[in-house]
């Protein structure tokens, strides 16, 4: 048998950790990329990277923008990042700009953002480096059209010449996360004080036909006597927001294999859809389906336009 010095082992250990530590080690870089990556020793992680395996964004809910104040972290008139100072811009309204978006991802998420949120990559969140925070934006591929709005609530990216930095989420929902980067056009967009944000392309409230046990509405005279159901109602609230956790909840028990639409009736209520059907068959097993699911027995209903 043969005797191993420990002392020895000891040694060579001690020389591997301290290899393991080294910045040039690590990164083949000197010491100051060491302070960058790691964040002044804040991140675990040196090198950001996307999530295991793939995610699915399509059940999602858009965000809806509305006024916020300003945040009283990351506001401040100019700050310093490795010695380059940065202006914060009083407002954002009226704020266009085209350039190079990236993502940040795994290294950062559940760390504070620069308004002392969590930064959670599975939102739809950005970093800029001198909006207002928050300031919410409308932001296009221009590659692919694709859109998705974002709340900055954070600063960076501080890389190059890159304009934005956007959650895993939303780089994901404009289908450039596996690239890392992508030309994008951002547009702010700032609702006023009690003003409730709608699309330009929104179309007008769409009337909705119900069909409960107790009484049938009467159908106006122009539907025809056909008239066939399109979709099932889970829901009529007076609050946009109560109407919008019920579709993440809906998005939460089925994924993208259900269709959620929150509908505004001219009567201001915010009625939660699924579907349309194509045919009674597939309208009755959804039904079932979402009673099963523990959702409260959902009502059929025609979708007139």
């Amino acid at each position: 048998m043969k005797i191993v010095n420990i002392c020895f082992l000891a040694g060579i250990s001690l020389l591997l950790l301290n290899g393991c530590m080294s910045t040039s080690h690590v990164l083949g870089k000197d010491d100051i990329d060491y302070e960058k990556a790691s964040g002044g020793g804040r991140y675990s992680i040196l090198q950001d990277h996307a999530p295991t395996g793939d995610i699915k964004v399509d059940h999602l809910p858009d965000l809806v923008p509305k006024w916020e104040p300003k945040s009283r972290g990351g506001n401040k008139k100019s700050y310093e990042v490795w010695g380059k100072t940065y202006s914060v811009m009083d407002s954002a309204k009226g704020y266009v700009a085209e350039g190079t978006a990236s993502w940040y991802g795994k290294k950062f998420h559940g760390h504070k953002t620069s308004n002392g949120e969590k930064y959670d990559m599975y939102g739809f969140s950005a970093a800029h480096k001198s909006l207002p925070i928050p300031t919410y934006l409308k932001v296009t591929n221009l590659d692919n059209k694709r859109t998705v709005i974002v709340r900055v609530n954070d600063r960076g990216p501080f890389h190059g010449d890159r304009l934005i930095d956007l959650s895993y989420a939303a780089a994901a929902r404009l289908g450039y996360h596996k690239k890392g980067l992508a030309r994008v056009r951002i547009e702010a967009i700032v609702p006023s004080k009690g003003e409730v944000y709608r699309p330009t392309t929104e179309a007008a409230p769409q009337k909705v036909v119900v069909n409960t046990p107790e009484a049938l509405p009467a159908i106006p005279s122009d539907v025809s006597a056909e008239l066939s159901f399109t979709h099932l109602q889970l829901g009529a609230f007076s609050a946009e927001e109560s109407a919008d956790r019920l579709k993440g909840k809906l998005f939460e028990a089925f994924d993208t294999d259900i269709k959620v639409l929150v509908n505004k009736q001219e009567d201001g209520l915010y009625k939660v859809l699924v579907g349309p059907y194509s045919d009674a068959n597939e309208l009755l097993n959804w039904q079932e389906k979402l009673d099963q699911a523990g959702f409260s027995r959902p009502v059929r209903v025609v979708l007139l336009p």
